[in-house]
């Protein structure tokens, strides 16, 4: 039997999520490729080794250098702070070892220039951590437009909204910083509104945008001190896809009461989709050819006629949740690997989102219409 042989580093949030993903993708999906948990990686000595152990890893590691040469580990999951995600990457894909690296990409255009280049040299493959596609509901949203039930998509709109910078007493941490955590909202969350429209509707050519930082100073914790926030709260943008159609991209970290809500809507000439992440196994479709007595937005509850959904459970209605999506992606990348295909979102399809979201920043520095080809 095959076998792959799994590193993970970061054990936060997403190294949590990682690790789950790498534990059930074969309990959901089977296959003969046997994973292996080699080897749980973070700085934290104290608790790495109770980490690795609850969540089934071989060995635990303090220094991600140890990995790059270990034979014993051909793919690597990235779930670091920004700043450390182009060292990383570079160097596991020079070893030609797989990554499955978090978005945002990098900390800097020139760093995801830098992390596309070392995979194009390389013979590992590469994925970005934009779950949100995999759901399906997004992946029947897809097949809808593609069969041209909506007929010529004309506009995509898309919101995405969180309170987690909202309250002016958030301490000043790394994430308030250029040189640590990158741009703020769009590195953050408007990436996720990227993604969506890329999948949905195509590549994104021009941007024209406006960016705030809405609590510019903000108090170090364990001091009275306060630093400036270096990077933006509120970010908007209109854009023009390669295919003419037009959009609007808006996103907030300073939203109160808002904690993961991601809005899209997909217009055509025959009719829409709107898609609410805070509902997240219904997709509402509008077909303008109905009826006028009987026409209006219809409530597509996914189950197992939307794959992947049956594989975690045969009954619609029971819901999958944000790990789920996770599972999926993984099954993803662990596909792509055995047949020796590219992954989607790959490091070349990110640097993509990354010239966007960096666009916005530069568009709204020039007030001016900007290409992001």
């Amino acid at each position: 039997m095959a076998s792959l042989g799994v590193a993970v580093i970061g054990t936060g949030f997403m190294g949590k999520c990682h690790a789950m993903a790498w534990s059930h993708v074969r309990t959901v999906f089977g296959g003969n490729t046997e994973i292996r948990l080699e080897a749980l990686c973070d700085t934290n000595a104290e608790i790495i080794k109770q980490k690795a152990a609850e969540a089934g890893f071989v060995r635990a590691e303090t220094d991600w250098r140890q990995l790059i040469d270990d034979s014993r580990i051909d793919i690597v999951s990235i779930s670091t702070p920004n700043n450390l995600h182009r060292e990383m990457a570079v160097a596991f894909l020079a070893a030609g070892k797989h990554v499955w690296c978090e978005k945002p990409m990098a900390l800097t255009l020139d760093d995801a220039v830098a992390m596309t280049a070392a995979a194009a040299s390389s013979k590992a493959k590469t994925l970005l951590g934009y779950n949100y596609i995999r759901n399906p509901a997004i992946e029947h949203a897809r097949k809808i437009i593609l069969d041209g039930k909506l007929g010529r998509i004309v506009h995509f709109r898309g919101q995405v909204d969180e309170d987690y910078q909202a309250d002016e007493n958030v301490p000043w941490t790394w994430r308030s910083r250029l040189a640590t955590g990158g741009l703020g909202v769009l590195g953050d969350l408007t990436c996720h509104l990227v993604s969506f429209a890329h999948y949905l509707v195509g590549d994104i050519a021009q941007v024209c945008a406006d960016i705030d930082t809405v609590h510019k100073m903000r108090s170090v914790p364990g001091s009275e001190e306060k630093r400036g926030v270096e990077n933006e709260d509120i970010a908007h943008a209109m854009v023009r896809f390669d295919s003419d159609a037009t959009g609007i991209l808006m996103a907030s970290r300073a939203a109160h009461g808002r904690k993961n809500m991601i809005r899209v809507e997909v217009h055509g000439t025959k009719g829409m989709i709107t898609f609410d992440q805070e509902r997240m196994n219904e997709l509402q479709l509008y077909v303008a050819d109905e009826p006028a007595a009987t026409r209006g937005f219809k409530t597509i509850l996914t189950g197992g006629l939307h794959p992947p959904y049956g594989m975690f459970t045969p009954a619609p209605g029971h819901q999958l949740g944000f790990n789920e999506l996770k599972v999926i992606e993984c099954k993803h990348f662990v596909d792509s690997i055995e047949r020796d295909q590219e992954a989607y979102v790959n490091f070349a399809e990110g640097l993509k989102i990354e010239k966007i979201i960096h666009g916005i920043a530069a568009s709204a520095a020039s007030r001016s219409w900007l290409d992001v080809r």
